[in-house]
């Protein structure tokens, strides 16, 4: 009974219901919109950046962890892999020399990150070899391949096929150079990336620094998912302590500061939005009891008690709130369907982004427990905006509100 009331007086004001209903609407499309196009921008810097800069874990020495230095590194790299393809999560494994140096063209020169890598190999654990714009990933180049960026490309003012000079240090402490030839300009969404990270084949620098073919500084390792990543962390820690197993988590902890940066603002704007829509509920049910001041106090004085008056109130705001709230969750779904789809173009602005490693066409995603914490929020928004003026009808005498014109 007071369920059908409640309905019925929802609608006596249509005009007044579908205002709050459309504010509660627009509010939680633009909260639902908002997550999920966050969401969806951090996930994709993070799978960007996992999957091109870092891979899943990495195996290093815990000296070249702290110090990068050259002599830092750590040899039988043939049982630590064979170690690795042990475990059924792993199926992918790439030992690289990674040293600081300097690269110069004819025009001018710059300290990058050189990779020594097998070809193969390491495009089992980045995706770096899918990202070349021009060349080929180690092909067409007999004598010293090697691989650049398109902004390093273009601060060295060189092209396809160009020959640039590595400058590095050997095992025994010599200074040495020798000439490379640009068999592939690579483009990733990272434009600083781009500018600082160049790779060779492993067995080029291997000559180049007297090294033997079966040391490497660090070994990056792809899992067949994200969540088999710890699993595989904690078999190479307990078979190889003396190593240092970390997952791009704790490698790369800016990725992981993204994830929680993320889910705090969007906490923050949701709440903003309830408190906001919250208040605007308040308002409006407060002069509906205020409107209705007589008519409660009929319904009272025929013997309605305060209970059910004070329920009456308490459902006419919940459901308002549940179908403007739900409604509008639903449209905001919708959108991120949508636009996960096609995707969402700011390309405007695709030069700042990429310094900061971020792509100009974001994809909205969900993340379902996100989306129940806002559905359970807007509930609760109703249910508190609904107690101000539910108590203001409770304290409604009969005798005098029936007066009441």
């Amino acid at each position: 009974m007071i369920l059908t009331v409640s309905w019925r007086n929802i609608w006596r004001n249509p005009t007044r219901s579908l205002i709050v209903m459309g504010a509660l609407l627009v509010g939680m499309f633009s909260g639902v919109f908002t997550s999920t196009f966050m969401n969806g921008w951090m996930k994709q810097r993070i799978r960007d950046g996992v999957e091109t800069e870092v891979s899943h874990l990495r195996i290093q020495s815990p000296e070249f962890k702290k110090s990068g230095d050259f002599e830092d590194f750590f040899t039988d790299i043939s049982k630590l892999e064979s170690d690795l393809f042990q475990n059924p999560n792993v199926n992918g494994v790439s030992p690289r020399l990674s040293i600081q140096t300097m690269i110069a063209s004819a025009e001018t020169a710059t300290g990058v990150q050189l990779f020594g890598v097998d070809p193969d190999k390491e495009s089992q654990v980045i995706n770096i070899s899918e990202k070349v714009i021009e060349g080929k990933w180690f092909e067409g180049v007999k004598r010293n391949p090697i691989i650049i960026g398109q902004k390093l490309a273009e601060k060295l003012k060189v092209k396809l096929r160009s020959k640039v000079v590595i400058t590095i240090q050997d095992k025994d402490g010599n200074i040495v150079s020798a000439a490379f030839r640009i068999a592939g300009i690579y483009k990733t969404i990272n434009t600083t990336f781009d500018e600082m990270n160049v790779w060779a084949k492993l067995s080029d620098i291997q000559n180049l620094t007297l090294l033997h073919s079966d040391v490497a500084h660090e070994i990056l390792v792809h899992t067949n998912n994200y969540e088999t990543i710890n699993e595989v962390v904690d078999d190479m820690s307990a078979k190889h302590p003396e190593l240092s197993t970390l997952s791009w988590q704790k490698f790369s902890p800016e990725f992981a500061v993204l994830t929680e940066m993320g889910n705090m603002y969007l906490y923050i704007f949701v709440i903003i939005i309830l408190l906001a829509l919250g208040f605007g509920i308040v308002n409006t049910m407060l002069m509906v009891v205020l409107e209705r001041i007589h008519e409660l106090g009929m319904l009272m004085a025929v013997g309605m008690n305060k209970r059910r008056v004070f329920s009456m109130i308490m459902i006419e705001t919940l459901i308002l709130s549940v179908i403007g709230g739900f409604a509008g969750i639903i449209c905001g779904i919708w959108a991120t369907d949508y636009f996960g789809d096609k995707g969402i173009d700011l390309s405007i602005w695709s030069e700042g982004l990429e310094e900061w490693g971020y792509s100009a066409i974001i994809y909205p995603e969900y993340d379902w427990t996100v989306m129940i914490i806002i559905a359970f929020l807007v509930v609760l928004t109703g249910i508190i905006a609904a107690i101000y003026p539910s108590y203001r009808a409770l304290k409604l005498a009969p005798a005098e509100a029936i007066r009441v014109i």
